[in-house]
Protein backbone atom coordinates (compact mmCIF):
# COMPACT_ATOMS: atom_id res chain seq x y z
CA UNK A 1 0.00 0.00 0.00
CA UNK A 2 1.11 3.45 -0.85
CA UNK A 3 0.05 6.54 -0.28
CA UNK A 4 0.75 10.31 -1.31
CA UNK A 5 -0.10 13.22 0.44
CA UNK A 6 0.24 16.75 -1.06
CA UNK A 7 0.40 20.19 0.53
CA UNK A 8 1.27 23.86 -0.14
CA UNK A 9 -2.03 24.49 -2.70
CA UNK A 10 -3.93 27.77 -1.94
CA UNK A 11 -4.56 31.20 -2.93
CA UNK A 12 -2.00 33.03 -4.66
CA UNK A 13 -1.84 36.79 -6.45
CA UNK A 14 -0.40 36.81 -9.91
CA UNK A 15 3.30 37.11 -9.84
CA UNK A 16 3.52 35.48 -6.44
CA UNK A 17 4.64 32.18 -5.69
CA UNK A 18 3.70 28.77 -4.21
CA UNK A 19 5.53 25.70 -3.18
CA UNK A 20 3.83 22.22 -3.43
CA UNK A 21 4.81 19.12 -1.48
CA UNK A 22 3.90 15.68 -2.32
CA UNK A 23 5.28 12.83 0.50
CA UNK A 24 4.92 9.19 -0.27
CA UNK A 25 4.60 6.43 2.28
CA UNK A 26 4.41 2.92 2.28
CA UNK A 27 6.11 -0.36 1.35
CA UNK A 28 8.55 0.92 -0.72
CA UNK A 29 11.91 -0.54 -2.40
CA UNK A 30 12.76 2.64 -4.41
CA UNK A 31 11.40 5.26 -6.32
CA UNK A 32 11.74 5.53 -10.03
CA UNK A 33 10.27 8.65 -10.74
CA UNK A 34 7.75 11.29 -9.44
CA UNK A 35 5.96 14.40 -11.28
CA UNK A 36 3.19 16.80 -10.85
CA UNK A 37 -0.11 17.36 -13.15
CA UNK A 38 -2.77 19.42 -13.11
CA UNK A 39 -5.80 19.31 -14.32
CA UNK A 40 -8.25 23.10 -14.78
CA UNK A 41 -11.87 22.77 -14.67
CA UNK A 42 -13.11 21.28 -18.06
CA UNK A 43 -9.51 20.93 -19.51
CA UNK A 44 -7.71 17.41 -19.43
CA UNK A 45 -4.85 16.58 -16.96
CA UNK A 46 -1.37 17.36 -18.27
CA UNK A 47 2.26 16.75 -16.71
CA UNK A 48 3.79 20.47 -15.37
CA UNK A 49 7.03 18.64 -14.26
CA UNK A 50 8.75 15.24 -13.83
CA UNK A 51 11.84 14.18 -12.24
CA UNK A 52 13.91 10.68 -12.14
CA UNK A 53 16.17 9.22 -9.45
CA UNK A 54 18.87 10.17 -11.88
CA UNK A 55 18.43 13.78 -11.64
CA UNK A 56 16.61 14.09 -15.04
CA UNK A 57 13.44 16.81 -15.44
CA UNK A 58 11.25 17.75 -17.79
CA UNK A 59 8.44 20.51 -17.52
CA UNK A 60 5.46 21.06 -19.79
CA UNK A 61 6.03 24.37 -22.22
CA UNK A 62 3.49 26.54 -20.33
CA UNK A 63 5.47 26.07 -16.76
CA UNK A 64 8.81 26.44 -18.40
CA UNK A 65 11.40 29.05 -16.75
CA UNK A 66 8.96 29.40 -14.01
CA UNK A 67 8.19 26.51 -12.42
CA UNK A 68 11.49 23.50 -10.57
CA UNK A 69 10.49 20.13 -9.34
CA UNK A 70 12.98 18.67 -7.68
CA UNK A 71 12.80 15.02 -5.18
CA UNK A 72 14.62 13.88 -2.63
CA UNK A 73 14.24 10.15 -3.17
CA UNK A 74 16.11 9.02 0.54
CA UNK A 75 12.69 11.34 2.29
CA UNK A 76 10.76 9.63 -0.83
CA UNK A 77 9.82 13.34 -1.41
CA UNK A 78 8.62 16.15 -4.03
CA UNK A 79 8.79 19.45 -4.21
CA UNK A 80 7.34 22.19 -6.89
CA UNK A 81 8.35 25.66 -6.86
CA UNK A 82 5.96 27.62 -8.80
CA UNK A 83 7.08 31.54 -9.45
CA UNK A 84 5.67 34.02 -11.48
CA UNK A 85 2.40 32.42 -11.36
CA UNK A 86 -0.23 33.52 -13.80
CA UNK A 87 -4.16 33.05 -13.50
CA UNK A 88 -4.09 30.07 -16.17
CA UNK A 89 -1.77 27.59 -13.37
CA UNK A 90 -5.31 28.08 -11.47
CA UNK A 91 -5.73 23.94 -11.41
CA UNK A 92 -5.64 21.40 -8.63
CA UNK A 93 -2.16 19.78 -8.65
CA UNK A 94 -1.48 15.89 -8.24
CA UNK A 95 1.60 13.92 -7.45
CA UNK A 96 2.28 11.09 -9.32
CA UNK A 97 5.42 8.52 -8.38
CA UNK A 98 6.56 5.55 -9.76
CA UNK A 99 6.99 3.00 -6.90
CA UNK A 100 9.34 -0.14 -6.68
CA UNK A 101 8.12 -2.55 -4.04
CA UNK A 102 11.02 -5.15 -4.76
CA UNK A 103 14.53 -5.99 -6.42
CA UNK A 104 13.40 -7.16 -9.77
CA UNK A 105 10.38 -5.64 -9.88
CA UNK A 106 8.35 -2.99 -12.22
CA UNK A 107 7.40 0.06 -11.14
CA UNK A 108 3.96 0.40 -10.51
CA UNK A 109 2.13 4.17 -10.74
CA UNK A 110 0.11 6.03 -8.18
CA UNK A 111 -1.72 9.16 -7.80
CA UNK A 112 -2.11 11.71 -4.76
CA UNK A 113 -5.61 12.93 -3.68
CA UNK A 114 -4.76 16.51 -5.28
CA UNK A 115 -4.20 19.79 -4.05
CA UNK A 116 -5.94 22.80 -5.41
CA UNK A 117 -4.00 26.04 -6.39
CA UNK A 118 -5.71 29.27 -7.06
CA UNK A 119 -4.05 32.14 -8.54
CA UNK A 120 -6.51 35.60 -8.32
CA UNK A 121 -5.82 38.21 -11.26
Amino acid sequence: QVQLVESGGGLARTGGSLRLSCVVSGTIFSIDTMAWYRQAPGKQRELVAGANSRGRTNYGEDVKDRFTISIDTAKKSAYLQMNSLKHEDTADYYCNVNVVHGPGEYPLNYWGQGTQVTVST
